[in-house]
């Protein structure tokens, strides 16, 4: 599973909800012909970006090159089942990357236009919000 080696503070304040600000940064194909855009807000967790990441390499198979362009580096702790109240914050379970309407989440590029279209597809559907399948404007 994604998560990052280190970092300055363990444990984070949840933050509240960016529902209704659409995202400003990378909202655009960068690297790829095909791209998967999220069009809600929400936590994506590590294991719902490597279950689409294995979607993904599964249909471009040896052909094709696929980026994943966001990162899971928001800890969510959790603390155990039938636990009282108080005695702190509990420890790190997983990590999330907030999503905001608009985020470029993976691209594709160097396979056909119908299979890469399939495997962003697919994704989508590993995804906890709704997305689209967006295309590099030929000049």
């Amino acid at each position: 599973m994604l998560a990052p080696r280190k970092m300055k503070h363990k444990k984070w304040n949840r933050g509240r909800s960016r529902s209704r600000i659409k995202e400003t940064r990378g909202t655009k194909l960068v690297f790829g012909s095909f791209g998967l855009q999220a069009l809600e807000a929400k936590w994506l967790k590590a294991s719902q970006i490597e279950s689409a990441r294995k979607v993904i390499s599964k249909y471009a198979k040896k052909g094709g090159k696929m980026w994943i362009r966001v990162f899971p580096d928001k800890p969510v702790t959790q603390k155990p089942p039938e636990v009282t109240m108080g005695s702190g914050k509990g420890a790190v379970d997983h990590y999330v990357f907030p999503v905001k309407p608009g985020r470029v989440l993976f691209e594709v590029d160097g396979v056909a236009k119908e299979i890469a279209k399939a495997a962003l597809k697919q994704a989508g559907h590993k995804m906890p919000f709704k997305t689209r399948i967006i295309e590099k404007e030929q000049s």
